[in-house]
């Protein structure tokens, strides 16, 4: 049996080790240190935010996002159905309702259904989610919440890197957030960062991540907070791998440009688009099927000791939303009963892609 294929295995660039080094060196392991401030100015620095908060997970920085926004319970908030659960859960965190929206043709959220459901439901917060790594029609939806004074909060977990109209995605609203999970284009092992223009909010936000302490000699606290800071320990791989960051999009994007050439001579298969002006990450190369089981493939990856993966579940047809309120739902309900992703992991050798390649076309014409 061949070694394993991971979907979106991590990979290291070369200098995390050494910066462990230094934080064992320092004896500074945690909570906070000199490299949680380093990550911090190296995500503020490419994504050309004003600040950026170091945190725990990308869904900590989502909750604190609906937090500062003043999301309370009993308050309602748009959110991209099709999407990680991790993009939603702190709406019920907040005791607030979710009502989802549906994707369009280019598999994020619909502009018109998103105006459609703020003058119904008077939203707080649209919790917008930056799919696969490919930017939403984010300009024209902040546009849109702007006019009705809506927060815009940026789910660009997996979009770290993408742009629109030469913009970085998690830019457009008041907050946007990235997420460091084992998985994504780089990685802390597991971390998050919220960014915003507003310094005195991603102040806030560090408060709140650190139990809300007040700045006196014992533990004084006056609101609520929470243990969502992110060691330094975490911050300094994540310092190595900002570093590899540009390399590491170069390579996902290969990767689906590898996957494209050698299967589009397969009338079955459609790919994600790229909407016009935009630059994705490509963080993982996915596609659809037009009569085809994606099960099928992804049962004769496994057999061969390849991970692959079906697309996200709507958050509409999730048991836990059952009876939440959603806009349109068509569209992502077929794209998850036909897509699935392909593995993307920026360490995969051309020989390894070239397995993936020769099984998926085995399978689709295989009658």
């Amino acid at each position: 049996m061949h070694e394993r294929i991971y979907l979106s295995a991590p990979h290291m660039g070369g200098n995390e080790r050494r910066y462990i080094d230094e934080v064992f060196a320092d004896n500074y392991i945690a909570p906070l240190g000199a490299f949680v401030d380093r990550f911090e100015k190296a995500v503020r620095d490419f994504s050309g935010a004003g600040d950026a908060a170091a945190l725990s997970s990308g869904t900590a920085a989502i909750h604190l996002a609906l937090r500062l926004s003043g999301v309370g319970e009993g308050d309602r908030v748009l959110a991209s159905t099709f999407t990680f659960i991790g993009s939603v859960a702190p709406i019920l965190y907040q005791n607030a309702e979710p009502i989802f929206i549906d994707s369009d043709r280019s598999w994020n959220a619909d502009p018109g259904l998103v105006e459609e459901a703020i003058v119904k439901e008077r939203p707080k917060a649209f919790v917008l989610t930056h799919l696969y790594g490919q930017s939403a029609e984010v300009d024209e939806i902040a546009e849109i919440c702007d006019r009705y004074g809506v927060v815009l909060i940026e789910d660009a977990a997996e979009s770290l890197g993408a742009t629109l109209h030469g913009r970085p995605t998690g830019t457009f609203g008041r907050f946007g957030i990235y997420s460091f999970n084992g998985n994504k284009i780089i990685t802390t092992g597991g971390g998050g960062v919220l960014v915003g223009n507003d310094k005195e909010a991603i102040a806030h936000a560090r408060k709140l991540a650190t139990q809300a302490r007040e700045p006196v000699a014992w533990y004084e606290h006056e609101e609520l907070g929470y243990n969502y800071r992110m060691s330094n320990v975490l911050a300094a791989i994540g310092v190595g791998q900002m570093e590899v960051l540009p390399e590491r999009i170069r390579k996902k994007r290969e990767i689906f440009d590898v996957y494209r050439r050698e299967l589009d001579g397969i009338a079955e298969i459609d790919w994600m688009p790229e909407i016009p002006g935009s630059r994705g990450n490509r963080w993982l190369t996915t596609l659809t099927l037009r009569r085809s089981d994606p099960q099928r493939i992804i049962e004769a990856l496994e057999a061969q000791n390849i991970e692959s993966r079906p697309l996200w579940k709507p958050m509409h047809r999730q048991p836990l939303f059952r009876g939440a309120k959603v806009y349109g739902g068509k569209v992502s309900e077929d794209l998850f009963a036909r897509g699935l992703c392909l593995p993307s992991g920026t360490a995969m050798s051309s020989q390894e892609q070239e397995r993936v390649v020769r099984i998926v076309k085995e399978t689709l014409c295989a009658r």
